[in-house]
């Protein structure tokens, strides 16, 4: 069998292009000539092409006519316009018919293979071209994987660690991604010591801290509102930098990225300290101590987080501002379909906030549901349903009626999650919560030298509900379990997405500007 690329060419002229025909053969391809459409629609039945030259201007069935039949037959199978024509009609028409490429007459050879290049090979070359960069990039990046790297400098490696990992994904080379995989490990572990080493002084020095969940709204969205401009707050829960990656491209259809930068979630990086500190502008003490009326514990049966609209309209007042909004969360697809048909009782307020909770349920279904575990079997696999989950969500139709009412959208997110992959055995009593990733306690015990523990959560800002109580936060891919029944809890959550504790993924988190066109 041959290996050639077989190349259908369709024009009433075919005589006149045989030096371009013998030029394509004498680069490795196989050329079938032909006259007009009818015969091109019968080889295509019978025969199987890589690609189709197809000449818009024959006699007979028309170039445009030929395409659609073949669109019929075989609706995968590249096709390139040629056309003596440059009428923007004919153009839009043949692109609308999902033309792969476009050609004005006289083309010359190297027009064509740049062609086939582009069309036939470009898997090869790009996969071989990503390679090789990322081999480049592999010892620089390396060398920049330091605990003495500033929370700029760390957001800016993580950058780079997501382009890789999304480029090379492409590829399927899986070696690659394998020693990406490790490299990326590797910055986790240092960057969750230069988190430790660093956090405290964050919470305590605004001058040197980064912009952390309780600083976003009083530094970030209030001057904004300020400045009289229409806000619509998107926090999607549980959202990672890579998963917002994939949805950029929807999103840039209605709006184009003012800023892409991230912030750093505190600790624990789940949703009852990190969301609520988001709406508060507080830390989690502070909100216990001030509003001791809007802070769940722990141990109590009611949701963690019932209290984000009261916490807002507190800051809002506590910064002087003077401002109605509307709060929504939207924690299933019917409230999702709901909000977007009433959209047009909130356009005319000057701030809305919304609250989506798809992809942390999606997070926790890969924990407690074996189809979810297949489906998002890896980071490539949990990154690809995050994108078909947006692309057919009532979201990306809030997005295109926020675009249309004149929103700036402000998306964000309260935390990501890991996936987790290192068991760390730990000892606590039966009153000690049931996050895999942090835990909080009396007599913790772990012995792991990997483990963050806070004997005193008061340094942090955090609650303390017994005098003997401490916190134990994991760091990078590891997950706590119980030596009771070990086996079993290794195997049910290892693998899965986890959020709590420290890493990358979990406290660099997306803060997006966004402009309507």
């Amino acid at each position: 069998m041959s290996n050639k690329s077989k190349i259908l060419w369709v024009d009433d002229e075919i005589e006149i292009l045989k030096p371009h025909i013998l030029f394509l053969e004498q680069k490795g391809y196989e050329l079938s000539p032909v006259s007009n459409g009818p015969d091109a629609l019968e080889m295509i039945s019978k025969e199987n092409f890589d690609i189709i030259f197809l000449d818009e201007n024959m006699p007979g069935l028309t170039g445009l006519e030929t395409l659609g039949r073949i669109k019929g037959i075989k609706p995968n199978i590249p096709v390139v316009m040629i056309t003596k024509s440059e009428e923007e009609s004919i153009m839009e028409e043949a692109i609308g018919s999902k033309i792969s490429d476009y050609l004005i007459k006289p083309v010359n050879p190297n027009q064509i293979l740049l062609i086939l290049k582009k069309n036939l090979d470009d898997r090869r070359l790009i996969q071989e071209k990503t390679t090789t960069s990322y081999q480049q990039e592999f010892t620089k990046l390396g060398m920049e994987i330091s605990p003495a790297l500033s929370i700029s400098e760390w957001v800016a490696l993580y950058r780079k660690l997501i382009y890789w990992e999304i480029e090379l994904e492409k590829t399927d080379d899986e070696g690659m991604m394998a020693i990406l995989q490790t490299q990326k490990e590797e910055a986790n572990k240092v960057f969750s010591k230069a988190l430790t080493r660093n956090y405290r002084d964050w919470l305590t020095d605004d001058k040197i801290a980064p912009l952390l969940s309780h600083t976003v709204l009083p530094k970030v969205l209030i001057p904004m509102l300020n400045k009289k401009e229409k806000i619509l707050l998107v926090v999607i829960d549980n959202l990672r930098y890579d998963q917002w990656k994939v949805i950029q491209p929807a999103i840039e259809e209605n709006f184009r990225v003012v800023s892409d930068q991230m912030y750093c979630s505190i600790l624990p990086t789940a949703t009852q300290y990190a969301r609520n500190s988001l709406f508060a502008g507080l830390l989690p003490t502070e909100i216990q101590r001030k509003y001791p009326n809007l802070w769940v514990d722990e141990d109590d049966e009611n949701s963690k987080n019932q209290f984000e609209s009261e916490l807002a309209a507190e800051l809002f007042k506590r910064m002087g501002l003077n401002i109605k909004f509307n709060y929504s969360k939207i924690l299933n697809l019917r409230a999702g379909r709901k909000y977007v048909d009433t959209f047009s009782n909130i356009a005319p307020n000057q701030l809305n906030i919304l609250v989506y909770n798809f992809v942390d349920m999606l997070s926790h279904s890969k924990t407690n549901m074996e189809i979810i575990k297949e489906l998002a079997n890896n980071e490539a696999a949990y990154r690809s349903i995050t994108s078909s989950w947006f692309d057919h969500s009532p979201l990306a139709d809030v997005f295109g009626l926020a675009a249309k009412n004149g929103f700036t959208i402000l998306l964000t997110t309260d935390h990501g999650s890991i996936r987790v992959k290192n068991p760390v055995k730990i000892v606590g009593d039966r009153e000690t919560n049931s996050n895999i990733r942090f835990k909080f306690g009396r007599n913790l015990n772990s012995g792991n030298k990997n483990v963050y523990e806070l004997k005193n959560p008061a340094d942090l800002y955090l609650p303390r509900p017994n005098v003997s109580t401490s916190y134990m936060f994991c760091q990078s891919t590891d997950f706590f379990v119980y030596p009771n029944n070990y086996n079993y809890y290794v195997n049910f959550f290892g693998d899965t997405f986890q959020h709590g504790g420290i890493s990358l993924e979990e406290n660099l988190i997306p803060l997006i500007t966004l402009s309507p066109r």
